[in-house]
């Protein structure tokens, strides 16, 4: 008897499965990805459906938490369903999943500013077992933490962080997450900071727009490098828009190159990004080795080489992202004198990276994605209060 009612306490407990829908003209690609989310006992598939007009016709019947939306579909392609399915269900999150090609990237990232949560590469062939299996553990984890913000939000829509200002990726959507006790803080670093250092994942790309498009002052003091979690191809979109709402030149970092002050050196998909010295003066260092923090690029090992470089004159900043990377590497930085900025929860999309960082007793301070780049300012400018 004690045992069936604990074993009923438990169901009680448990959250109802995270509902999947999954929107697909591939019928192999649709039983595929159902059959790898219905074998996690935490994810059911409630839909799967091959184009985008049956996604918005029947959206409200479904009743997902989760979209996962192909971009190429006949009738009523993915970028096209996309603010019609937020029109009827405003909380939906939506991943959109595409091949690597340079006109998808362009488009996943447009989704992002058009409501999209996330986005995930599609791989070029299912019979490919390691891409495969990369992709399902991506896109299961993508759903577990994404999932969940549905339910946690607090008003019926999602709510831009800040103004969109002139790039539509600018608008990073956030939305409101459960209090948690204030991190312990590190005073800022009396060092005069002689680089920028940027991490994110999960949510990064509209933080970036956001954050890059206010502190030209900083770029023209330093360089600013910058390790976003994503597939090649997609990084050399992303790099043209950071140019473009930084009115800066940024682009995707090249092997041995110099780094200067007044410019944005962005990881390549596929490559980590280090830095070294050499000549007396801070070059590139891209390196092919295996992923770490399930992550290629990483956030890490530029952090960590940062310190070989630049020893303590460094400020890093963690944006939203999944896992932990830079954690590890924002210790580093901090033991070598340098200074970490956090994300705070309530802006952020995935509070994993920016979190882990915190909870690690590392920054220096922990504020909203809007007063990262005032505060920036100031400290490139001499206040480091």
């Amino acid at each position: 008897m004690s045992v069936a009612v604990a074993k009923s306490t438990t169901d009680t407990l448990r959250p109802p499965p995270l509902r999947v829908m999954v929107v697909d003209d591939s019928a192999v690609i649709r039983g595929l990805v159902t059959r790898w989310l219905d074998a996690e006992p935490d994810i059911e598939v409630v839909g799967s459906l091959r184009t985008g007009r049956d996604a918005v016709n029947q959206i409200e019947s479904i009743d997902p938490d989760v979209a996962v939306l192909d971009i190429e579909m006949p009738d009523l392609d993915g970028i096209s369903a996309l603010p019609l399915l937020l029109a009827k269900k405003r909380n939906l999150i939506v991943i959109m999943a595409s091949t690597l090609t340079l006109r998808n990237a362009e488009i996943s990232l447009k989704a992002l500013s058009l409501g999209a949560a996330d986005y995930i590469p599609k791989p070029e062939s299912t019979r490919e077992q390691g891409a495969a299996e990369t992709f399902r553990r991506d896109l299961v984890e993508k759903i577990r933490h994404l999932g969940p913000r549905r339910r946690r939000l607090a008003s019926p829509s999602l709510a831009p962080a800040q103004d969109a200002g002139r790039d539509p990726l600018r608008r990073p959507l956030v939305a409101a997450s459960p209090a948690h006790a204030a991190p312990t803080l590190v005073p800022f670093s009396l060092q005069a900071p002689r680089v920028l250092l940027i991490g994110s994942s999960t949510g990064g790309p509209q933080a970036l727009m956001a954050l890059i498009g206010e502190i030209a002052p900083v770029i023209d003091r330093v360089p600013v490098l910058i390790t976003q979690h994503m597939p090649p191809t997609f990084t050399t979109i992303l790099a043209e828009h950071l140019a473009r709402t930084g009115r800066r030149p940024a682009a995707e970092a090249v092997d041995g190159e110099a780094i200067t002050a007044g410019r944005i050196y962005l990881a390549p998909g596929g490559k980590h990004m280090r830095v070294a010295r050499r000549n007396g003066g801070p070059v590139i260092v891209l390196d092919d080795g295996p992923p770490i923090n399930f992550c290629k690029p990483a956030v890490d090992p530029l952090f960590a080489s940062a310190v070989e470089v630049w020893q303590g004159a460094i400020q890093a900043v963690i944006l939203t992202g999944m896992g932990s990377d830079g954690m590890r590497g924002g210790k580093q930085v901090v033991a070598a004198g340098g200074s970490v900025i956090a994300q705070d929860e309530a802006t952020s999309v995935v509070w994993g990276m920016p979190g882990a960082a915190a909870n690690a007793g590392i920054c220096a301070a922990v504020l909203p994605l809007g007063q990262i780049a005032p505060k920036l300012i100031k400290l490139f400018a001499g206040d480091r209060s």
